[in-house]
């Protein structure tokens, strides 16, 4: 029995809306249960274009996104999302506290059927070597790297199957960046059979420390270095 990637791109197409400059592709691309990518490239390549575009929060142009072998139609969109998290550089926090933060997912509709777990929350906080008294910090008094933090325990307590990591630590100082690395990996160690991620990176030590497959992004077109070994 052949088992479906989670994630597979089918010439998938994506153009400025003002120019229609080709942005992204078109290309083909799959990621499956076990996989820890990393892709690298100058900026401008298209690295952030395609996490969006997997993410489903910019349209593609052409071409489809198949999620477990099955097109994702608009119905399924946010089970979709529920699913395949997307975190960005620069996270939005809402006033409040931590915790404030991490309870808000349940208020939306998508997690009417989840309940936030204060305990699980705490043992994310001190995986991520911050103290017990994080959670009742002031959002707005949170240093980057704090936030950032905040930011990847709200999704991650959320328990999806694919993260997709658009530089999470680029603004952040190593021990911040290597206490996002180690919240990812936990995750990722937890359920490695039926998780995945991707992590773009303008650093190649980190991408060697974060990806065991390793796709190089120029002018819109990913090469995948494990394909092109002789």
């Amino acid at each position: 029995m052949t088992v479906s990637p989670l994630i597979e791109a089918r010439a998938v197409l994506r153009r400025a809306a003002r120019t229609a400059a080709t942005l992204l592709g078109p290309l083909d691309f799959s990621l499956g249960a076990g996989e820890r990518v990393a892709v690298i490239g100058r900026s401008g390549s298209g690295k952030s274009v395609f996490m969006r575009v997997l993410a489903m929060l910019d349209p593609s142009d052409g071409g489809e996104l198949l999620w477990h072998g099955r097109r994702v139609e608009r119905h399924a969109i946010t089970r979709y999302r529920r699913s395949v998290a997307y975190v960005q550089q620069r996270p939005a926090l809402i006033d409040g506290t931590v915790e404030d933060n991490l309870r808000y997912p349940y208020s939306l509709r998508a997690y009417r059927d989840a309940r936030f777990d204060r305990e699980h929350a705490a043992r994310l906080v001190a995986a991520a070597g911050k103290d017990a008294d994080f959670l009742s910090k002031r959002a707005s008094d949170l240093s980057g790297g704090e936030g950032q933090v905040a930011a990847l325990i709200r999704v991650l307590q959320l328990a999806p199957e694919v993260l997709l990591l658009d530089e999470p630590t680029a603004s952040l100082d190593p021990q911040s960046a290597r206490a996002i690395e180690s919240l990812v990996q936990a995750w990722f160690d937890a359920d490695r059979a039926a998780r995945a991620s991707i992590w773009v990176s303008h650093d190649p030590a980190q991408a060697e420390r974060v990806g065991e497959r390793r796709l190089t992004m120029h002018a819109g077109t990913l090469t995948d270095h494990r394909e092109t070994r002789t």
